[in-house]
């Protein structure tokens, strides 16, 4: 096993700047209070990864880790994992979707908040695939995996993923539960079973190279629809993924429209998703959305000059 994440002493310390889930009032923190152990009241949480890939975590590797912090990798190479896609551990709200910058070491990060209590985050990743405010679904591609951190802090690519409930940190990190059995702490390989039909493509992989997400909009529980741009090329693209009837053709639509030019709108009976619409748009402002089963997002004109 490659030791992977070890990160600067400061770092642990930093962490604790990073913040926490907060406990939600009613029956998670009654149920604590009254006894009812963590892991009963836990989602049902699955591995961050696709359904069926194998992937050894380690929580000793790494001097920042605090208490039950997995990195995990499956490659035999060094960045053999960067890029790979990253899904959601439960179904939630996205409450974080931002690289940290300076503020501590997680990189690009997202946070799920699962109710109750309940939170996860993925850290490191090269790529983030959903915003802050987004409703994701278990088995959802949210990212992936990368090794951005803090400036001058160099790492190997891996996902950091941990597990909060309430707000003292470190002590609100708990033991990871995939598929309903703890996992073997300090090093383990889990093969994913998380296989509730998330679609394995995201607005990224579908836009291309250089695409990062700009906007989101959900599609009720049959997709999204994302707005995405290119800083190298100038270029904005719309691409619309399913989340029900994964591999089934249904009807789904991506368009984008830049002010003053005519719409460009990809619509059919697709398995997976809808796109990628690009269409370059300096100094103008665009109109974009989709539609997936009978939900539709139309967006103003707006994100003028990107």
């Amino acid at each position: 096993m490659r030791l992977r994440g070890v990160l600067t002493a400061g770092f642990a310390l930093l962490l604790s700047l990073a913040g926490g889930a907060v406990m939600a009032p009613g029956a998670g923190a009654a149920a604590l209070a009254s006894g009812t152990t963590a892991a009963s009241l836990a989602p049902g949480f699955q591995m961050p990864f696709p359904c069926g890939q194998s992937w050894t975590g380690n929580s000793s590797a790494s001097s920042a880790h605090q208490s039950w912090e997995i990195d995990f990798n499956r490659g035999g190479s060094a960045d053999a994992d960067l890029g790979d896609t990253v899904v959601a551990a439960a179904a939630g709200t996205v409450a974080i979707s931002a690289h940290q910058g300076s503020t501590n070491g997680f990189g690009n990060l997202v946070k799920i908040d699962h109710g109750g209590g309940w939170s996860t985050y993925y850290a490191h990743l090269n790529s983030r695939s959903v915003i802050a405010g987004a409703q994701v679904s278990q088995g959802q591609p949210i990212g992936t995996v990368g090794k951005t951190s803090k400036p001058g802090n160099n790492i190997s690519a891996h996902l950091h993923y941990e597990v909060r409930l309430g707000s003292s940190y470190p002590s609100n990190i708990q033991k990871a539960v995939f598929n309903g059995s703890t996992f073997g702490y300090p090093v383990q390989t889990v093969t994913s079973n998380n296989c509730g039909g998330g679609n394995p493509h995201t607005a990224e992989s579908v836009c291309g190279s250089g695409y990062g997400v700009v906007d989101s909009a959900a599609l009720g529980t049959a997709g999204t629809v994302y707005l995405l741009y290119n800083n190298s090329n100038g270029y904005n693209c719309v691409a619309t993924i399913k989340r029900s009837s994964i591999g089934t053709a249904t009807a789904t639509t991506a368009y984008l429209e830049v002010q003053g030019s005519s719409r460009v709108t990809d619509s059919g009976n697709f398995e997976y998703y809808a796109g990628p619409v690009r269409a370059s748009a300096p100094g103008k402002c665009v109109k974009w959305g989709g539609k997936a089963g009978s939900s539709v997002y139309d967006s103003p004109f707006e994100h003028c000059g990107s």
